[in-house]
């Protein structure tokens, strides 16, 4: 016989995501970004992150190269993943071939090093049926348990601690999967300076 405290919380779980909107990198640290994406400056917060809701115009299928936005902030990682600045160490956030993600730690000149006690969870894709990722430390990095299903653009959300007693630090964005037809990153860590 099930849990009903069990199920309960897990569709309470599922509702809460699906609320949650894709919006500017949030530390739960109380500092608000309650502003129209239109006015997003990020010369005055360096949080090394852009975000984009679902209905931005991006490239969403196999050979399109026209897309509509700019990746100031962004920065990527030494594997050509999206680097997660919120967190220091800075963690290196790579989508690899099988779409199972793999967490690195950078140091500040760039370079990878050992992972630490860092506990990551990430919860993505599709809103009525997320992916729930856990992870395992293999060798120097974590890799999640499971793969993304398909799709190529959906909104993640990447929870962060230091050590299992710490802070949860999230950070939100949406994972476009697809080519930079300029460069040789995903879209999520597209570095691009250009015009699109």
């Amino acid at each position: 016989m099930k849990n009903p405290m069990k199920s309960l919380a897990l569709i309470l779980a599922a509702l809460a995501f699906a609320l949650i909107p894709v919006s500017c990198t949030e530390k739960e640290d109380g500092h608000d970004h309650d502003h129209d994406h239109g006015e997003h400056e990020h010369g005055d917060h360096d949080h090394g992150d852009e975000d984009h809701k679902e209905g931005d115009d991006h490239a969403h299928a196999e050979g399109e190269e026209g897309h509509d936005h700019d990746h100031e902030g962004i920065e990527d990682g030494p594997n050509g993943g999206r680097l997660l600045t919120g967190v220091e160490p800075h963690l290196e956030f790579f989508v690899t071939e099988d779409r199972k993600v793999q967490i690195s730690s950078v140091t500040d000149d760039e370079k990878l090093q050992p992972i630490g006690e860092q506990v990551v969870k990430v919860i993505g894709g599709d809103r009525s049926n997320p992916t729930r990722m856990k992870f395992e430390k293999k060798g120097d990095v974590l890799i999640s348990d499971i793969a993304f299903p398909e799709g190529n653009d959906f909104p993640i959300v990447v929870q962060i601690k230091n050590s299992p007693d710490s802070e949860t630090v999230t950070d939100k964005f949406n994972l476009n999967l697809m080519q930079c037809p300029e460069c040789p990153n995903r879209e999520y860590a597209c570095t691009c300076d250009h015009a699109h």
